[in-house]
């Protein structure tokens, strides 16, 4: 729902790369070389970047009860 904050398995913190991520796979680069340039690496924090799906605005257009 919300961007993660660190990647679940080894606790970096990915929360400051995810807009970055998001506008560099917009213009069209691949997601490889994306996380790469930003440092990455691990296989535990590509899965939780890579996976992630933002719910948020389809949350917002229910009221709350």
């Amino acid at each position: 729902m919300i961007v993660p904050v660190r990647c679940f398995s080894c606790g970096k913190v990915l929360a400051g790369m995810y807009d970055e991520y998001l506008q560099r796979i917009r213009k069209g680069e691949s997601a490889q070389k994306v996380m790469d340039a930003l440092g990455i690496e691990r296989y535990c924090c590509r899965r939780t970047i890579f996976a992630h799906v933002d719910l948020m605005d389809e949350m917002l257009k229910f009221p709350r009860q």
